[in-house]
């Protein structure tokens, strides 16, 4: 296993990239889809709601799968959907077509999403130290090159049919030749004692602590999601900002949260994950707050940078938790912190968007804030070991080893 781990990485590499190609590609076409379909906005609006519920709906179906017949049998397969569902909206000549396709493609992406996931927290297992937070930064990257590359296919005049179709057929090559590197499925842990009461309640449902963690995430991905739809907004309609230095305001975020998860593993193996969403969060809440108050265009800018950089490792640190609290679980708890996480980044539009009728665009921005408060608070959910021992001595004695030295010295804090 040892000298499959490199390979493994580079693998797991490639599908967060591809799943962020494939998704920024989507996005950079929705006004020419939008536009092909013959719909407004306010439509638009309502089926992109069913890339969401597709979304969710894979990944709650496919956590399981992924444990049940492993990560490297279900990766390949789920990158494969998502790479061909993004044929379907370029085709989509109307809103209930529009709508199906989107619903696919969502399924697609939710389902890459948790596989992939599961499987880095495999790869960071067999490190034995933090390397979750540079996958989720390629996702990052993989957005960045779609927006180049859509920048120049539709510069070009390049119809969104051919170019999702040409996009797709990279992305199944993409996915059949990194599907080799990925690590064989882990030797099944043994079994809790017949009789064993906490080992009986983990099989029918599950831990506290993955609900929570879930939470967690519902609540910092809402965050990401405020600044995703709403920090173009706040420059232009608050600081009354042009609009080409309003859109700095989200660059700002989108650069900081890569470079800051290109950071994030080394901070966490040294200081430990709960260090990192503890202090990531307050950073975070006081990048947000320096942008809510600023009457000035600059210091709104450098905060919307800290924000993102306060956020990168959090959201990271939270996956890697969940897939590392039950290794025979990894899928399923993933997905359920996934899931939630997910929700909260659709529900950022709607949570703030009725605020600003009761407060300002700006002054709505502290209940993200105070969401990063209580994730600081929260940190310590981290440290806490997995709620109930599913595997005996010798399976607790192949686990220890791989928790990274960070890990290890923010149990003794």
């Amino acid at each position: 296993m040892e000298r499959s781990l490199p390979t493994a990485r580079l693998a797991t590499f490639a599908y967060f990239i591809l799943n962020g190609f494939l998704m920024g590609m989507w996005i950079v076409h929705i006004p020419t889809v939008e536009h092909r379909a013959g719909i407004g906005h306010g439509t638009l609006g309502w089926l992109l709601l069913l890339l969401g519920a597709g979304a969710f709906a894979g990944m709650q179906i496919v956590g399981p799968l992924t444990d049940r017949f492993s990560a490297r049998a279900v990766v390949p397969v789920a990158a494969a959907l998502c790479s061909a569902a993004l044929v379907l909206p370029g085709f989509a000549g109307g809103p209930w077509t529009l709508g199906g396709a989107l619903l696919v493609l969502g399924f697609g992406n939710g389902c890459l999403d948790v596989a992939m996931n599961a499987h880095a927290v495999q790869v960071e297992r067999g490190y034995g130290r933090p390397v979750m937070s540079a996958f989720h930064a390629a996702f990052s990257i993989g957005g960045v090159l779609a927006a180049l590359l859509g920048a120049g296919t539709l510069g070009r005049g390049w119809s969104p049919g051919a170019t999702l179709a040409v996009v797709a057929g990279v992305g199944l090559v993409a996915a059949a030749v990194a599907a080799p590197g990925l690590l064989a499925p882990e030797p099944a842990p043994a079994a809790a004692p017949a009789g064993d009461g906490d080992g009986a309640r983990t099989r029918r449902g599950t831990p506290r602590r993955i609900w929570v963690l879930a939470a967690l995430a519902l609540m910092l991905m809402l965050c990401e999601g405020v600044a995703n739809d709403w920090s173009v907004l706040h420059l232009r309609d608050v600081l009354d900002a042009p609009a080409a230095t309003a859109a700095l305001a989200y660059g700002a975020f989108a650069a900081a949260m890569t470079a800051g998860r290109l950071l994030a593993d080394r901070v966490a193996g040294r200081f430990g994950p709960v260090a990192v969403l503890r202090f990531g969060s307050v950073l975070g809440g006081a990048g947000l707050t320096l942008a809510a108050l600023s009457p000035w265009i600059a210091p709104a800018l450098i905060g919307w940078t800290v924000f993102g950089i306060g956020l990168s490792g959090c959201i990271p640190q939270l996956f890697s938790a969940a897939g590392h609290a039950d290794p025979a679980a990894a899928g399923a708890n993933v997905s359920r912190v996934a899931g939630l996480g997910y929700l909260g980044m659709l529900a950022g539009p709607a949570v703030i968007g009725p605020l600003t009728h009761v407060v300002p665009l700006n002054l709505a921005f502290f209940l993200p804030v105070a969401f990063c408060a209580v994730a600081a608070v929260a940190a310590g959910t981290l440290r806490a070991a997995p709620p109930e021992p599913l595997a005996a001595p010798t399976t607790l004695r192949t686990v220890q080893p791989l928790e990274p030295s960070g890990h290890r010295a923010a149990h003794q804090e």
